[in-house]
């Protein structure tokens, strides 16, 4: 079973420091304030979409917060056993997030239980129900992403992280920005940022609305490979933006 444990509270020793809840976070449900650079200003680095060795071990020298391993209908889509092959390889600080499209409840079981995976994603139709009975099943941490369009989407209370995108016919991961200003002032659950994101506009993403967490794919590959270049200056930036 995974070592990693979701604290919503954001106590002292968590990986996920600014969890709902949490004073550092200022957003949490029921709070009066909104989303603010100056009172949130720690943005964490995912990279998502890892599918070699290669990737694996340009993140190990970078450190990011989390990766991202797809599950899902995908050209960045792994197995069990590729995944499972990579974690062993990934340095332990950073935690694993498995996305997910609509998959049976068990098997994201058996993902988490196995150490495969710290976190899982919903990509999907999962609605509050699914996300309960996971949580029952197995205590991980979910993430729920919500496409967005023109408006933001109405927010469900269940996952402990909400994710951004930009709304697609393929769940997430087009590589195309949305109009950041539906999240300006956002109440609610601390939240991972996608959706076009690059080290060219990062920056700009955590000084307008400093997210839980940035999270990036293609913005980080050339030719449709995870470049170990862009990687580190990706994490450099948005890292820099907090110094």
């Amino acid at each position: 079973m995974s070592g990693f444990a979701c604290d919503p509270v954001g106590s002292a020793g968590s990986g996920l420091g600014n969890g709902p809840g949490s004073s550092a976070a200022g957003s949490g449900p029921g709070s009066s304030q909104t989303s603010n650079p100056v009172s949130n200003p720690v943005s964490k680095v995912k990279i998502c979409g890892l599918t070699r060795v290669e990737d694996v071990e340009a993140v190990n020298r970078v450190l990011p917060d989390f990766v991202g391993f797809v599950f899902a209908p995908s050209r960045r889509r792994l197995d069990t056993a590729s995944a499972a092959m990579l974690k062993e390889r990934l340095d332990p600080c950073i935690k694993a997030v498995g996305v997910f499209v609509n998959e049976r409840l068990e098997a994201v079981n058996e993902m988490y239980r196995s150490g495969i995976i710290d976190l899982v994603q919903l990509h999907g139709d999962e609605d509050g129900p699914y996300v309960r009975r996971l949580k029952e099943a197995c205590g991980c941490c979910v993430i729920k992403a919500l496409g967005v369009g023109v408006a933001l989407p109405s927010l469900p209370p269940e996952p402990d992280y909400l994710l951004f995108d930009t709304l697609s016919k393929q769940r997430g991961g087009a590589g195309k920005a949305f109009d950041w200003s539906v999240l300006e002032g956002l109440r609610g659950l601390p939240y991972f940022l996608a959706g076009g994101l690059s080290a060219e506009n990062a920056a700009e993403a955590v000084r307008v609305l400093a997210p839980f967490c940035v999270d990036v794919s293609s913005g980080v590959e050339t030719d449709g490979v995870k470049d170990a270049g862009k990687i580190e200056k990706f994490a450099y930036v948005v890292r820099g933006v907090q110094q």
